[in-house]
């Protein structure tokens, strides 16, 4: 099967109501990230210096040798940054993310937090890079994560977050089936779950815009203030719109510069001065999720045989499954998991089909009101759609005033006279049949393939989300 695995669709123009504690507007994750003591050094047996986010434009990584510039702006992270952060950010709920072997080399701070009941979730073994990381290394890595993690905390991490990941990183942790969520995302403005074998994982999507990165990258904030204002336009945007969640990544060798901080500190007043903020771990925001929304699995389109998809979809286009045999074969995949993504899949092969193909759709419709309908030949859909618009209730003057408006139009057609009854009543579709039947046969046929394309949509939201 030809299927493309990323969701570009997920929740859609209807996200779910977020629901969250005390009605509140907003959740507000403030994380920590803790990787001073877990990045790229020889003397953690990395192959070279580190090279990523530091106050040292264009870094590169320096082989086989020590950086001191670069583990001093590491080291400074640990032992004043962290401190400083930890003393503005101790009576909040904060989510660190914490390098297993960074933690294993700071037992002062590792206890610091605990003292003011951080969570400290996983940011993998070491703070490295795992994109070409071969498959079962990765996962060992995942594992040992783990295993230090619960040795040097005391408690095993309930979540995850690798950062620098790859593209197995998603399904390595969530097959391992420890964490309540994980956050190696950044699709959305909400928790969303996907299905990782049998496991149901949560994602609580992260941050690369709301995050003191961009003090280190060259398309960043040059001061405190800059960072501070986007950071109150983030807030603002997501608080207006309600129910949504809104991440701020925070590294201690960044955030915990001076200038940087108090910039966080007048984000945190402003905030702070909102009623309706529940400021959260994500842990706790994870908890409330799987049990406000659990997930429900269901058969998906893109996910089936191609005999099932043709017998679930094959009548949506009246009597026309050479339509959704056709979709099958495109690139069809989360997005067309949905009524309007799956429609379009079923409408591209009807509008690329042969007039003559197309023409076979059209007369494959019953007349509105005829014989089949009154001797019960009609489709299950056909019948259900003429009932809602009272076509099954016909006196018998109406019901000839039909047959004989039917004649006429197939007569001069060639073929029945189409309309999406659902959107209609009785007099609206006698309206329209008086309206159209003296259009050329060009008009009509375009106006009945968008009527035949409407009905399929129609069909669809009954089966589909």
């Amino acid at each position: 099967m030809n299927r493309y695995p990323r969701d570009l669709h997920g929740y859609g123009t209807a996200p779910p109501e977020a629901n969250w504690p005390g009605d509140a507007r907003i959740a507000v994750s403030l994380v920590l990230n803790y990787e001073e003591g877990g990045e790229n050094n020889i003397l953690h047996g990395d192959a070279a210096s580190e090279a990523f986010l530091s106050e040292i434009t264009g870094a590169q990584p320096w082989p086989g040798m020590r950086h001191a510039n670069m583990e001093s702006i590491y080291e400074y992270g640990a032992r004043a940054g962290f401190w400083r952060l930890h003393r503005m950010l101790s009576d909040l709920p904060v989510t660190v993310y914490g390098v297993a072997s960074a933690l294993a080399r700071s037992p002062a701070q590792v206890a610091a937090m605990r003292d003011v009941g951080w969570e400290i979730a996983s940011h993998g073994l070491k703070w490295i890079e795992h994109k070409d990381m071969p498959e079962e290394e990765e996962r060992a890595a995942i594992a040992e994560a783990i295993r230090l993690h619960a040795e040097v905390v005391g408690t095993p991490p309930v979540g995850w977050y690798c950062g620098r990941s790859s593209e197995n990183t998603v399904r390595l942790a969530g097959e391992t089936g420890q964490f309540a969520y994980v956050s190696d995302a950044y699709a959305d403005d909400l928790p969303y779950w996907v299905e990782v074998g049998d496991r149901d994982q949560l994602m609580l999507p992260y941050t690369l815009d709301a995050n003191d990165m961009r003090f280190a990258i060259q398309a960043g904030h040059p001061d405190g203030a800059s960072w501070e204002r986007y950071l109150r336009d983030s807030f603002d945007c997501l608080y207006r719109e309600g129910g949504r969640m809104m991440s701020i990544g925070l590294h201690c060798r960044l955030a915990g510069r001076p200038g940087r901080a108090e910039a966080l500190r007048r984000f945190l007043d402003y905030i702070r001065g909102h009623d309706g903020v529940w400021i959260a771990t994500r842990e706790q925001i994870a908890a409330h999720w799987a049990a406000a929304h659990p997930h429900r699995r269901r058969d998906r389109p893109s996910a089936m045989d191609r005999d099932t998809f043709v017998g679930r979809f094959g009548s949506v286009f009246e009597h026309s499954p050479w339509i959704a045999k056709r979709a099958f074969e495109l690139e069809l995949g989360p997005a067309h998991d949905v009524a309007t993504g799956l429609h379009s899949a079923l409408a591209r092969m009807f509008r690329t089909a042969s007039e003559a193909e197309r023409l076979g759709v059209l007369t494959a419709h019953p007349d509105l009101a005829g014989k089949l309908a009154a001797a019960g030949r009609l489709t299950a859909e056909s019948t259900s759609e003429q009932a809602g618009a009272g076509l099954d209730l016909l006196t018998d003057a109406e019901r000839a005033a039909f047959q004989d408006r039917n004649a006429a139009y197939v007569e001069k057609h060639g073929f029945p006279f189409i309309i999406a009854v659902r959107d209609h009543d009785k007099a609206g579709i006698m309206a329209a049949f008086d309206r159209r039947i003296g259009n050329d046969r060009a008009t009509e046929f375009a106006e009945a393939c968008r009527q035949v394309e409407r009905i399929a949509l129609l069909r669809l939201r009954d089966m589909l989300p």
